[in-house]
């Protein structure tokens, strides 16, 4: 035996089955947007997860950038080099 459904409203239990039929719709918006709420907190979860990974994988690639560059030498440099050969 399945129990009956009921709400809560100020303490005090409602059978849904004895709700009016406006009632019944407001509950059931109410319990589908609880669901919609759950949903989008579970995408946003997913979305700063892989935010933080691309966001890493951004610093790691521009670190490598900036000792590249760092390793190149520098015109000023060059030229120094030239002088002394």
């Amino acid at each position: 035996m399945t129990e009956e459904a009921v709400v809560l409203i100020d303490d005090k239990e409602l059978k849904v089955s004895e709700l009016s039929e406006q009632q019944r719709y407001l509950h059931s918006q109410l319990l589908d947007l609880k669901n919609k709420e759950a949903s989008l907190k579970f995408q946003l979860d997913q979305v700063a997860a892989s935010m933080s990974v691309f966001q890493n994988a951004f610093i790691e690639a521009s670190k490598e950038v900036a000792e590249e560059t760092l390793e190149q030498p520098t015109e000023i440099e060059e030229v120094q080099n030239d002088d002394i050969n």
